[in-house]
């Protein structure tokens, strides 16, 4: 076992720091010791440069499971950077002789990342089987609790993945788990007495409000007005990307900051272009739906403001904490307009196939098969396809509709909690919370002063440029929803 002042003298030596962040020390002694390992690490942590450190410490490869293909590549470029050249990303924007390339030399890189999906291909784990893994890393690992049975299943594959590489040292890393989801983690990923390393989720340094609205035009007023007063930059979430494209060209039309629009349906170069314009303070606002964020290296995000409700305070936490990882005053703030809820109650019901739906495709699969489907029966043809039977499959989706619509409910308890939020949220956590100021949250008759925060911007825009948008025609589409 390494001393502290040997780790620390490592960390100096390749990273430049004089000190771990919070659980990053314990976190690498657990893998160092050999244990299978969960890092529960408040947002802006740097999770990263736990398996990056590790890496240098042990002789094989490390396979990181990673969520997105933005995300992964933004790793890779950054590890490259940094001066790890043995890095790559195994994704579908490789080329079919570039994928098979690396595969084919798999044995010359160190760190690989790659989704679920793609590792749950026979041929690609195959080639890894050849492999010596020091280090299986599950990053984001929330997602194998909120992805697992309706969306992306084949994160359900990585148990047994796991033991058919010969159950490699296993790190998962995330900023957001209550007790019941750690379970939940642990179970599904089938390592029980997995070491459990957990930090506090509270960020005290940003401020927590809700602002409830009975109409949209209130709604929007209230965006208008923070995102010109508000110290810049800034994330604004939603969870429509039609009316996230709305409300950018609203903002280009009513402000003079520098906006833009990130989501899905960008292609893969604007997505990128985007993506370090902000990191490189070139761009005042992104509207963005979840797709944004996870993993971006910003640390002077000074506000967070979710247009649309979150599904869940799990993705809350991990979006809110996207501001202030410099450690300086920041701000998140949910506009909530009542009956907001709606949205996402649909959103479960656009998931979750319908016990009909269940029944139709094993009663008819043979008239199916040929037909392409679509995501629903996608969904149901994974597990039709690994063996489950029906009543297995209709009570795994309603007991995932059950665990969705709980969810939902506890993150409407938040919003309309006229106690202290922060507390409110942190005992979801299993945490207990009783320092409310007036720095804290819009909760408890308290209301938070921007000015005496320092969150008030004192120029207009980071890049600010005159605009000749037609902003009228957008108006419809942004006040009906």
């Amino acid at each position: 076992m390494l001393c502290d002042e040997e780790l620390k003298k490592h960390l100096k030596k390749w990273f430049g720091f004089d000190d771990f962040r919070s659980g990053q020390k314990e976190v690498i002694q657990s893998i160092l010791d050999g244990k299978d390992t969960l890092g529960v690490l408040p947002t802006g942590t740097g999770k990263t440069l736990i398996y990056q450190y590790v890496g240098k410490m042990v002789d094989g490869m490390l396979i990181v499971i990673s969520p997105l293909i933005s995300l992964m590549q933004d790793q890779v470029d950054r590890m490259r950077y940094l001066g790890e050249k043995k890095t790559v990303a195994i994704t579908s924007n490789l080329s079919w002789v570039d994928r098979k390339r690396v595969i084919k030399n798999l044995n010359n890189y160190k760190y690989v990342y790659v989704s679920p999906e793609m590792l749950s291909n026979s041929d690609v784990l195959d080639a890894f089987k050849q492999i010596k893994i020091s280090l299986f890393v599950v990053d984001e690992a929330h997602c194998i609790n909120q992805w697992g049975p309706d969306f992306r299943p084949e994160y359900l594959n990585l148990k047994d993945i796991i033991i058919s590489l010969n159950h490699p040292t296993t790190l998962m890393l995330t900023a957001t788990a209550s007790n019941d989801v750690i379970l939940d983690i642990k179970e599904k990923i089938g390592l029980p007495n997995v070491e459990t390393i957990k930090y506090s989720t509270n960020r005290p340094n940003i401020a927590l409000g809700v602002d409830t609205f009975t109409s949209n035009e209130d709604k929007n007023d209230q965006l208008l007005y923070l995102v010109n007063k508000l110290m810049k930059p800034g994330i604004i979430y939603f969870s429509s990307k039609k009316v996230a494209n709305a409300v950018c060209e609203w903002l280009k039309a009513k402000t003079k900051l520098n906006v833009e629009v990130y989501h899905a349906d960008l292609d893969a170069d604007s997505r990128y272009r985007i993506q370090h314009q902000f990191i490189s303070d070139q761009i005042d606002i992104i509207c963005a739906t979840s797709a944004f964020g996870m993993g971006i290296d910003k640390d002077n995000i000074r506000f967070v403001i979710h247009y649309h409700m979150p599904a869940n305070l799990e993705s809350y936490v991990q979006e809110m904490g996207r501001a202030g990882r410099d450690g300086k005053q920041s701000i998140s703030v949910i506009l909530y307009k009542e009956k907001d809820e709606i949205l996402q109650y649909r959103f479960i019901d656009d998931t979750i196939p319908s016990e009909d739906m269940i029944n139709f495709f094993y009663d008819h699969y043979q008239q199916l098969k040929d037909n392409e489907l679509d995501k629903k029966a996608n969904l149901i043809n994974y597990y039709f396809q690994s063996g489950f039977t029906k009543n297995e499959v209709i009570n795994i989706f309603d007991g995932r509709r059950n665990e969705l619509v709980t969810s939902l409910n506890q993150m409407l308890g938040y919003v309309k909690t006229k106690g202290c939020k922060r507390a409110f949220l942190l005992r979801y956590f299993n945490e207990i919370f009783s320092e409310h100021d007036e720095n804290c949250c819009n909760g408890d008759d308290t209301q938070l002063q921007l000015e005496q925060m320092d969150l008030v911007q004192e120029s207009k825009s980071l890049n600010s440029r005159p605009r000749n948008v037609k902003w009228q025609s957008i108006i419809q589409t942004l006040f009906s929803k």
